[in-house]
This record gives structure tokens, sequence and C-alpha cells, in this order.
């Protein structure tokens, strides 16, 4: 992902893919929408006829009332089977909880070993992503159905990975849940997405994905 770029990151979860599929889907209505109405605007432009028949035509305003509605519906339909997998979760094999702090993040894997560890913001060094690097990367196994686990010790923030399409709100003396199943190993990096408070935007995450015997060995 670069400054420079206009489009979606790369989607690495079934959840993101979907959500690029829908943003495709959107996108070819509205610009199918816009290009009629601007054909219909140009020929009202220049068009010097009238038709007084027009003017109070019953089966055309009928239409123009049924066809919005239709499109609504498609677009509606994929949306909601969009967030019903967002919120569904499908025999989790792991869970992971993760707290957020002023200014960290920190998290919690007590399944079968219980494992703790906080995740803080490394100072630049040459090699480093800015703003982004952190002392304990996050890991998990990709290809296995996780269930991520959010909370807060003080504020709201939000923990965000654009490229995996999870976005989830940590809410103090409130515990919210998601899925996430990760596609394919790699490094995958977000920060916190609420306002909450001046340095917000010092709380990166950085989630490491490795495969299930390496992550089984990493957490006992």
């Amino acid at each position: 992902m670069k400054w420079t770029k206009f489009y979606l990151p790369d989607a690495y979860s079934p959840t993101m893919e979907q959500l690029v599929y829908f943003h495709d889907h959107t996108m070819s209505i509205i610009t199918s929408i816009t290009i009629l109405i601007c054909i219909l605007l140009n020929s009202l432009l220049w068009n010097k006829l009238i038709d007084l028949n027009m003017n109070e035509h019953q089966m055309i305003e009928t239409w123009w009332t049924i066809l919005p509605t239709i499109v609504l519906f498609l677009i509606a339909i994929p949306s909601l089977k969009i967030l019903y997998s967002m919120e569904e979760l499908i025999n989790p094999t792991i869970s992971i909880k993760s707290m957020g702090h002023q200014w960290y993040w920190s998290y919690e894997y007590s399944d079968k070993f219980c494992k703790e560890l906080e995740s803080y913001m490394k100072y630049n060094k040459k090699n480093d992503f800015r703003l982004l690097e952190v002392d304990n990367k996050m890991k998990a196994p990709f290809l296995t159905q996780m269930r991520m686990i959010f909370s807060s010790s003080d504020v709201l923030h939000s923990w965000t990975i654009p490229c995996l399409g999870i976005k989830m709100d940590a809410v103090p003396g409130r515990i919210n849940q998601s899925s996430l199943m990760i596609k394919k190993p790699g490094i995958f990096m977000g920060q916190c997405s609420e306002i909450c408070g001046a340095n917000h935007s010092f709380m990166p995450i950085m989630l490491e994905s490795i495969k299930l015997n390496k992550f089984i060995k990493w957490i006992s």
C-alpha cells in the first residue's frame, strides 16, 4: 500500500475479498447511473422539441419509481450478506484477545497455553516502517479460523488492519468479537482508527501470519 494509491489494498482474507467485490459491484451501478443521467441531461439541453404528452405520462413515472427500488435491492442484498459473514463465527480454532491501552496494544493467548505480550511502537531506525514498527508482533496462523476479542482498559480504541478487512472498536467494560482468517503468510499492519486521544495515531498494529506448526511452537 502506497500513499499515491487510489484503490483498495490487496485482500488477504475472505472478508476483504468480498468487500472489494462489493465495492466494484456498487461502483459499476453508480457509474452506469451517472452516464445515463449525463446522456439525458445532454439530450434535454440540445433537444428543442417538446412533447406535451410526456408531461403526464403515468407509465414513465411508474417505471422511474420501480427501477431505483430494484437498484437499491441489488446493492442491499450483497451488503447484508457481507455484514452477516463478518459477524458470524464458524468453529474458531484459536481465540486471541486484544486490549487497548494508552498508547499501546496487549495480546492474550489463553486457549491452551497462557501467553501474553505487549506491543509498543519502536523508535525509527533505518529499515523500520515509520510509525508502524512494533517491538512484539502479534502472531497468528494463516488458513485458520480465528476469533478476535477486543476490549479496552481506559478509553475507546479501534483495532484495524485494512488489508484483512477487520475493524472493531475496543470499548472499556465491554467485549466485542469478530472472526478472522488470513489466506497468506506475511506481515500486515494497521493503526488505531478511533480518535482516542492525542497519541491515538501512535498505536500501530503489526500482525505476522505464519504456519500453524510454527505458531504452535511459538506459543508453547
